[in-house]
C-alpha cells in the first residue's frame, strides 16, 4: 500500500537504478555499487574534497553545450535565418565553465558586473558577452562598452539615456535590444515567471515604439531588436510561440523606421528534477519555436530575423549533482487526512544554504544512496539539512532504502543549475567546492570555503582594526 504521505506523482522505483532523464550521462553504480560519475568514485571525492560537494559531469556539459546549439541552430537554418545562443551564466558560472562555453561556439549571458568581470577574465571576448539587468549602474556599463560587449539590453527608459551617455563619452556605437514585457503568462512558479505586468522586468508592449524611437535618435546607440523571457522551469512551447508572435507584430512595426535585424526569445527550457518531470525535448522546442516564427513573419510579409536564445538551465542542471553525508536519522509518526504514516527524516551535512530553490520555489529533487547499493524495502524519506528553519529541506518526496545508515553517502541529481550561483553562508556554514570530473581525471572549478575564510572578512577579527 503506497505511504499516503506520498504525492500522486512518486511512484516506487528500483532505488539501485539511475533514470538517465535525470542524472549526468557518465553516472553509473561500479561493481561495488558505488556511484561513479566522469570515472571518479563518490568515495573518492569526498576523501579529496569534502562534504557536502558539488560535482559536474563535464563531458555531460560539453555535450549539452554543442546539443543545445545544435539543436537551435539547425532549427533555425531549416526555416531560412540563423541562431545565436547565448548561455544563461546565472545558472552555473566559474570560470572554466566559461572556458568550455567559448570553445563549444556560444556567446555568453552576464546580469551584473561580477558575472562580466568573470567571463572577461576567462577569455571570453567582448564581442560574444551580452549584458542583462534592471539596475544596471554607470560603471557596470562603462566596463561593458569599454569591453566591446556585443549586446546591451535595456530594461528601462532610463537605461537609454544612461547607455548613450557612456557610449558617447568612449567614442563608441553600443548595439542594445529592448527587453519587453510581453504579458505572456509561462506556465511554472509564480516567482519564476518574469514576463507578467506587475513585475520588475522589462518595458510595457505599448511603451516600445516611443523607446525604440528613443534610441534610434542616438548616434551611439545601435538597435538591435527585442528581448523576451517568460520565465524559467517551463516544459511546454505554447508560451515561446505567444510571446514570438506578440513581438513580431512589433517587429514588423518597427520595421517602417528602421533596421531590426534581430529577435532574442531568451530562455527558461525545463529539466527532469525527478522522474514524474516531462519537459519537451530542446530540439522539439527550438524547431516548433523557429517553425512558429517562420509562419508568422510569412503572414506579416516580413523576413525571418536572427534568432537568439538564452539557455542555462538545460545545459548546466542535468550535469551536476551534489554529494552528502547522512547525520542522523528519525522516522516521524504523521497523521494525514486521518491515516497514520511514517515519514524517515534523513538529516544531510548540508542544506539550503547550499541549495535554496526547495525553500525558494518548493523545488522537488531526487535522491539515492551512492556509496552502496541496497535491497531493503523503499521507505518515503524526506532529506533535509543542517541549518536552524523547519523549511530547510533538500528533497522533499522521495523513497530511500529502509536502512539508510549514519555515513552514508547520499547523491541528489540535477544540481547543476542554480544550487552553487544560490549558496550562502547562513548560519555560517561553508560553501562546498565545486568540482568537475571527466575520463577519471577531477579539476577543482571553486575551491572549499573554510571558516577561516568567513572569520577573514569579520572585520573586528582581522588584524589592525580597531586596536
Amino acid at each position: 500500500m503506497k505511504n499516503p504521505l506520498a504525492p500522486k506523482w512518486l511512484e516506487e522505483r528500483d532505488l539501485n537504478s539511475l533514470d538517465p532523464k535525470i542524472w549526468p550521462r557518465t553516472a553509473k553504480r561500479n561493481s561495488q555499487g558505488e556511484l561513479e560519475v566522469g570515472g571518479v568514485g563518490v568515495r573518492e571525492l569526498i576523501r579529496r574534497h569534502g562534504s557536502p560537494l558539488y560535482v559536474v559531469d563535464q563531458e555531460d556539459f560539453e555535450a549539452r553545450l554543442m546539443q543545445t546549439k545544435r539543436a537551435f541552430s539547425d532549427a533555425a537554418q531549416r526555416h531560412g535565418t540563423s541562431a545565436k545562443l547565448y548561455y544563461a551564466s546565472k545558472a552555473l558560472l566559474t570560470s572554466d565553465v566559461v572556458r568550455w562555453v567559448e570553445q563549444a561556439g556560444l556567446s555568453i549571458d552576464v546580469s551584473t558586473g561580477g558575472e562580466l568581470a568573470v567571463a572577461l577574465a576567462a577569455g571570453m571576448p567582448g564581442e560574444r558577452i551580452g549584458l542583462h539587468g534592471n539596475n544596471k549602474s554607470l560603471v557596470e556599463i562603462g566596463r561593458a562598452i569599454a569591453a566591446n560587449v556585443g549586446a546591451i539590453v535595456i530594461d528601462s527608459e532610463l537605461e537609454i539615456e544612461r547607455i548613450a551617455s557612456v557610449a558617447t563619452a568612449q567614442g563608441k556605437t553600443q548595439a542594445v535590444r529592448l527587453r519587453v514585457n510581453s504579458g505572456v503568462h509561462a506556465h511554472t512558479h509564480e516567482y519564476l515567471a518574469t514576463a507578467r505586468e506587475d513585475q520588475k522586468f522589462g518595458i510595457a508592449i505599448s511603451d516600445v515604439p516611443h523607446l525604440v524611437a528613443k534610441i534610434r535618435s542616438h548616434s551611439h546607440l545601435k538597435f538591435l531588436g527585442l528581448h523576451s523571457h517568460i520565465g524559467s522551469q517551463i516544459f511546454v512551447v505554447d508560451g515561446f510561440i505567444a510571446a514570438a508572435e506578440r513581438l513580431l507584430d512589433l517587429h514588423a512595426e518597427l520595421l517602417q523606421g528602421g533596421d531590426v535585424p534581430e529577435l532574442n526569445l531568451g530562455g527558461g527550457f525545463g529539466i527532469s528534477y525527478t522522474g514524474a518531470d516531462r519537459p519537451m525535448p530542446i530540439a522539439e522546442m527550438a524547431e516548433r519555436i523557429s517553425s512558429a516564427v517562420a509562419n508568422k513573419c510569412q503572414q506579416l510579409g516580413i523576413e525571418i530575423p536572427k534568432l537568439a536564445f538564452e539557455p542555462g538551465r538545460t545545459i548546466a542542471g542535468p550535469a551536476g549533482i551534489t554529494l552528502y553525508s547522512v547525520g542522523t536519522i528519525k522516522d516521524v509518526q504523521v497523521s494525514d487526512a486521518g491515516a497514520a504514516a511514517t515519514r524517515k527524516y534523513v538529516s544531510v551535512d548540508g542544506g539550503m544554504s547550499d541549495n535554496a530553490r526547495p525553500a525558494l520555489y518548493e523545488a522537488e529533487y531526487s535522491v539515492a544512496i551512492a556509496s552502496r547499493t541496497s535491497s531493503a524495502t523503499p521507505a518515503l524519506a524526506r532529506v533535509v539539512g543542517k541549518h536552524c528553519e523547519s523549511g530547510d529541506i533538500v528533497v522533499r518526496h522521495d523513497y530511500l532504502p529502509s536502512d539508510v545508515a549514519v555515513n552514508d553517502l547520499l547523491a541528489v541529481p540535477a544540481t547543476g543549475a542554480y544550487c552553487f550561483s544560490l549558496s550562502s553562508n547562513y548560519n555560517f556554514l561553508t560553501r562546498p567546492a565545486v568540482v568537475a570530473v571527466k575520463s577519471g581525471s577531477t579539476k577543482v572549478l571553486i575551491k572549499t570555503e573554510t571558516e577561516q575564510d568567513l572569520l577573514a572578512r569579520d572585520a573586528g577579527l582581522s588584524e589592525g582594526t580597531g586596536n
